[in-house]
């Protein structure tokens, strides 16, 4: 019963040794296979079909889901019948009942005996004369309810297991329906058409046409003009479940199915394309010519597939995992490599393994150190209200009873020092978020030592000690910048206005020294963030996105990055900033704009509502703001500074001498504090480098081997994971098997 040329012959025999391969050695197969998969509903008629093949009862039956596990079963033509499982490989069953019981058996291994399924196959290879060279893969049959201990979604788990078959290009579908149902209604086709809509894979297989009402008959379907398959459809006229309970040999059945089409008025035009042996003859034909398709793109697949397994493999080929100098070498090498990863991740020298999603590592300080510093001291620096009233305690107490005629600068002293004490704040948080980051950066680069946990885990306690012990010591010379200012105000500081030109204008020192490089219709930054109140005012909720355009002199807002339909553009005079809880209507992080005096910002909004979606975005635009010279409000016990507050502390302070006072020390102040944080700015960003940043990279290079074999515990830090150990046996399962494949 041969089919085709001999070495057309040999194509299949080739897929079913390459199926072996992938089976035998355990690996998932994403290599997809040319292969048939039989579906249909259950009592279709599915069993019937392969047992007509081989012309055997070797299938379970039963009553529900009898096929639970896929059953790869290849067809092979040979001179004597027998059949072999793969995995009980060497043992030929010659009894075809046996091999009903061990299907069973293996089956309820794996699934139990609760009528569960499971996606892994049992592969059957049946040699006997009277076939022709087909694999097929027997699946569950479809079912909509569960029956005693199945799950309740066992239908959507079957369906499932159906799909990742079906789906692959690869495969043919095998559609079997019963002609006595509605076509329209098929399981089997309705599934079929879901994975291959044009019908360009799918064989329909109609079943029990002896059953069909007396006057009905399934011509139409045959003939392709009900619902067209490009691959048409195949009758076949199975035995009864009377003539299986009462062994009727499958010969006689299939003779019998023979006389069935031949004496039928509406199939005998058409007997020669019906029956078994045609079906059987069809997909033999059919799955030869599929394989012999596809064959060069799955050589291709599986050529860049062990390609891209050499590189990895190489490594595992000779590998014994308790050699203590392979332990040793790859400890040098895990430690070689955490050294590049946190020089690169510091320096940012490479494209490796770039984060393209958020800043990290050293980029993620340097904005903490020229966005989130700078903003942290300008928000502690800007109180007037505060140093107004701390200025003129000062002056009344330095007095005493007495009445001044000249400013003391002893006042100036005072309110000098009170405002670089308050320095330490922000720069032992600029430490704090530098230590929070480069733990990060830690905790990054030792994800690469997953393979062997105690030594990550190890390398990591053992970094982050040291960081922490250096933190305090930067904390410490911090401290010290601060007090070495404190102890000597250099009023000759070539900067300084001096006491000759503190009296003069105020209004132009503020001017000209708040502004922070400002420059007229300079842009400063553009970006998208969200305005979240002005949906609310209109009862619409929510918040909604906009492109804006920070410059020096005004705030605008466009549709999108196209800049081509403005929205609104708000002049920045006068505005302040101040920070907002986020609400239920936003996820991002807020902060307002709005005018000290009450002003509308905004046609009849009082303040404009902004949100981004990160930390480090919101950080950056208020650094931006600052920039543009829109400068945060200040908290005091008493609540939000005000310039009707401030009025009435002028009223408070009648005597116009002691105001001119005021004014002059505060000119001073000023002048002075920004010598300070600009060298503030300056300095302890230099001291967090030296101290803790360059220390960390240069004990990692240095002394972190030295102190990970001082712990006396090498060996046993080396030893791998047990998922790596698992992921090493899959990988070289996979290239063995990717390189036996390309053999056959």
């Amino acid at each position: 019963m041969s089919a085709g040329n001999y070495g057309m012959e040999q194509l299949i025999p080739i897929m079913n040794r390459m199926q072996d391969v992938f089976t035998q050695l355990g690996v998932s197969n994403n290599i997809d296979l040319p292969q048939i998969a039989v579906v249909g509903g259950q009592s279709a008629g599915k069993s019937s079909v392969l047992e007509n093949f081989v012309g055997k009862d070797f299938l379970p039956r039963g009553s529900g889901i009898v096929t639970r596990r896929p059953l790869i079963l290849q067809l092979i033509n040979g001179p004597t019948e027998y059949g072999e499982f793969l995995h009980c490989k060497g043992q030929k069953f010659m009894d075809f009942l046996s091999i009903m019981k061990e299907i069973e058996d293996e089956t309820d291994r794996v699934t139990g005996a609760n009528k569960g399924i499971s996606n892994l196959p049992i592969n059957l290879r049946v040699y006997s004369p009277h076939v022709l060279n087909i694999t097929l893969i027997d699946l569950p049959g479809l079912t909509k309810l569960a029956v005693g201990d199945q799950p309740t979604d066992i239908g959507d788990q079957i369906k499932d297991m159906i799909m990742t078959y079906i789906c692959r290009e690869t495969c043919l579908i095998l559609a079997v329906t019963p002609a006595n149902t509605d076509l329209a209604t098929s399981d089997a086709l309705q599934m079929a058409r879901e994975a291959d809509p044009e019908g360009h894979r799918t064989i329909g297989v109609l079943t029990k046409l002896d059953l069909m009402d007396e006057g009905t008959d399934a011509k139409d379907i045959m003939e392709n003009k009900v619902i067209p398959l490009r691959r048409g459809y195949v009758a076949v006229v199975n035995r009864s479940q009377k003539d299986i309970v009462g062994k009727k040999d499958i010969k006689m059945a299939n003779a019998a199915e023979r006389k069935f089409f031949l004496s039928h008025p509406s199939y005998r035009h058409m007997a020669d394309r019906c029956g078994t042996v045609f079906l059987q003859k069809q997909l033999n034909q059919q799955l030869t010519n599929h394989i012999r398709e596809t064959l060069p793109s799955l050589r291709d697949k599986l050529q860049r597939q062990m390609l891209g397994l050499e590189k990895e493999v190489a490594q595992y080929k000779h590998f014994q995992p308790n050699d203590p100098s392979i332990k040793t070498k790859a400890m040098l090498q895990m430690i070689q490599h955490l050294q590049q990863d946190f020089e690169r991740a510091i320096e940012g020298s490479g494209a490796d393994g770039v984060n393209t999603m958020e800043l990290s590592g050293g980029a993620k300080i340097n904005r903490l150190f020229h966005e989130r510093f700078p903003y942290e001291i300008v928000k502690m620096e800007i109180d007037e209200k505060v140093l107004r009233k701390e200025i003129a305690f000062a002056i009344r107490n330095i007095h005493g009873i007495r009445v001044g005629l000249f400013t003391p600068d002893m006042a100036f002293e005072a309110i000098v020092k009170t405002q670089i004490g308050r320095l330490r704040e922000p720069s032992l948080k600029c430490i704090d978020l530098v230590v929070q980051e480069l733990t990060n950066v830690v905790r990054a680069v030792t994800e690469k030592m997953q393979r062997y946990p105690r030594l990550r885990e190890e390398a990591e306690r053992i970094i982050t000690t040291y960081i922490r012990e250096k933190e305090q010591a930067c904390k410490e010379q911090v401290m010290l910048l601060v007090d070495f200012q404190l102890a000597y105000m250099n009023t000759n500081h070539e900067d300084f206005i001096g006491f000759a030109n503190a009296s003069s204008d105020s209004q132009n020192a503020e001017n000209t020294g708040k502004k922070l490089g400002k420059v007229t219709n300079q842009v400063i930054r553009k970006g998208y963030m969200a305005i979240n109140n002005l949906g609310v005012m209109k009862g619409i909720g929510g918040s909604r996105s906009y492109w804006f355009v920070l410059s020096s002199e005004s705030l605008s807002w466009y549709k999108d990055g196209e800049e081509k339909e403005k929205k609104f553009m708000l002049p920045l005079e006068q505005l302040k900033l101040r920070d907002l809880e986020s609400s239920f209507m936003s996820r991002g992080h807020m902060f307002a704009i709005y005018n000290p005096e009450g002003r509308n910002v905004f046609k009849d909004f009082k303040t404009l509502d902004l949100s981004c979606e990160a930390q480090d975005d919101m950080d950056s635009w208020k650094a931006s703001f600052l920039r543009a010279g829109v400068y945060p409000e200040k908290q005091t016990s008493e609540g939000t500074v005000g310039e009707g507050e401030e009025e009435g502390e002028r009223r408070e302070s009648v005597d116009p001498q002691l105001e001119r006072q005021v004014e002059t020390i505060r000119n001073l102040v000023d002048s002075y504090m920004k010598i300070v944080t600009t060298s503030c700015k300056d300095q302890v960003p230099k001291i967090i480098m030296f101290l803790m940043v360059n220390d960390a990279k240069a004990f990692i290079n240095g002394e972190l081997l030295a102190a990970l074999y001082s712990t006396g515990d090498t060996q046993n830090m080396m030893e791998e994971s047990a998922d790596e150990a698992l992921k090493r046996e899959e990988m070289l399962r996979m290239y063995h098997a990717c390189k036996e494949a390309l053999n056959i």
